[in-house]
């Protein structure tokens, strides 16, 4: 017979502590496998295996955690410090942010819709306003430049992310739904543009590369004709 360990006689929760980046890993790991509609402070205490009322010494109330999640998001961003060409260290973030939009479908739309930033925001705002104005642009342009690639890694991150969750096909199935009832006569271009999908497959990177590659390009012509 195992005799109990000393820990466990005298009553000892074996648990690791109970800590703010316990509690928002939890709520990531839930929002990551079943949408961030599923997480709510019962669901993160029952995976964590405590009470609901004890997360609050932890986190304020849901938005507090939400908060933390978006930080958490924010803080995986790739922001390169020894990069001396702007347009390689906003192109370096860029494709982090899309990775880890890859990884955690959940956070472009949570991030878009937070009224407040934290510490890990504040810095990224920094860093890339920061970079861009090192490079030249002015204040006003740098912040319209950011505003522009934040919106299309965000915009093509939500885009994913619905159409994923529309339904279980994959792109070239769904193409493939699409021409079953698009008559070539009646839209002839949607038409070419499903058989081509389906016919070549879809590659959302791809995809990316080429809307930010076009981003970058502007921006760089942008920074030309500003300088003197």
């Amino acid at each position: 017979m195992t005799k109990k360990s000393d820990t466990d006689a005298a009553g000892t929760d074996p648990r690791p502590p109970l800590t703010r980046d316990r509690i928002i890993a939890a709520a990531v790991a839930i929002a990551d496998e079943r949408g961030l509609g599923a997480v709510t402070m019962r669901a993160v205490a029952s995976r964590l295996g405590v009470e609901a009322m004890s997360l609050y010494n932890h986190v304020a109330n849901k938005d507090d955690l939400l908060g933390g999640m978006s930080e958490a998001a924010v803080e995986q961003f790739d922001l390169p410090r020894e990069v001396g060409d702007w347009r390689e260290a906003m192109r370096r973030r860029a494709v982090s942010a899309h990775e880890v939009f890859g990884r955690h479908p959940w956070a472009p739309l949570l991030l878009d819709s937070r009224d407040s930033i934290g510490p890990a925001g504040l810095r990224y705002f920094d860093w890339v306003l920061g970079t861009l104005t090192e490079a030249g642009f002015e204040m006003e342009d740098a912040a319209r430049a950011f505003s522009l690639m934040d919106s299309y890694i965000y915009g093509f991150g939500a885009q994913q992310i619905n159409m994923s969750a529309a339904d279980d096909l994959t792109q070239e199935e769904r193409a493939e739904v699409l021409l079953s009832y698009i008559p070539p006569e009646q839209y002839p271009y949607v038409h070419r543009m499903a058989t081509y999908t389906m016919e070549a497959g879809y590659d959302a990177e791809t995809d990316f590369d080429f809307g930010l590659g076009i981003i970058l390009d502007g921006l760089e012509r942008m920074l030309g004709t500003a300088r003197p």
